[in-house]
């Protein structure tokens, strides 16, 4: 507990500094209840800037390597990714990434905040992908509102492939929240597939990106 105390304010100083982010939208983020924030994804820099610049402490999915490298680099890790509240998921296993998606329903049942890229993995080329429905069935199952947020000027600062990120602007838009209520007459895979369309047009609103009608494949 004393370690996730630290990290938000030593984070939130360290990016403000290095990256003097604009922040809009804070004040359509619901201060209070279950939310869950639905992120476009362009740099490994995108999980870390949200918790520290909305109004919520907001946990996401990481990669489960990032909890099992060796020595005092690993060790370090490991503890930013217990400080920032970080779900660890393998990207291999369906069972044990179907097991994280229950790990965030029990953190949105006790009325926390769930931070999730519904591309999936990181744009390589700035665009837009098509979003995985695994938001929309948190969102259907928990009724908790999704806020879409889209981050800019982090693929520039820390690209995909790079290990040191460069020093630059960034910009983080909160939208709207919006409210998914039910299938309304369409099968369930229907419904999950129709919410996280409309999730993924909130979030192309914000950031401007070009759409791709195609998945990302996965790191």
């Amino acid at each position: 507990m004393l370690l996730q105390s630290a990290v938000r304010p030593v984070a939130t100083a360290l990016l403000r500094l290095a990256f003097w982010p604009t922040v809009e939208g804070r004040e359509n983020v619901p201060r209070r209840g279950p939310v869950i924030f639905a992120v476009n994804h362009v740099s490994a820099l995108d999980s870390f800037l949200i918790s520290p610049l909305s109004p919520r402490r907001v946990s996401f999915m990481a990669k489960s390597e990032y909890y099992e490298r060796p020595g005092v680099t690993g060790r370090l890790l490991r503890n930013v990714m217990l400080g920032i509240d970080a779900i660890p998921v393998s990207r291999t296993q369906s069972r044990a990434a179907l097991g994280s998606l229950d790990a965030a329903r029990a953190l949105l049942a006790k009325g926390g905040a769930f931070g999730i890229h519904p591309e999936g993995s990181r744009s390589r080329d700035g665009r837009l992908y098509r979003g995985r429905t695994g938001v929309a069935w948190l969102a259907l199952e928990t009724g908790a509102p999704v806020v879409p947020v889209a981050v800019l000027g982090t693929a520039r600062i820390l690209p995909v492939g790079a290990r040191i990120p460069r020093f630059g602007r960034v910009t983080v838009r909160f939208g709207q929240p919006l409210y998914f209520d039910g299938s309304e007459g369409r099968t369930a895979n229907q419904a999950r597939r129709s919410v996280t369309d409309d999730i993924m047009d909130a979030i192309a609103k914000l950031s401007g990106q070009e759409r791709v009608p195609a998945y990302l494949p996965t790191d």
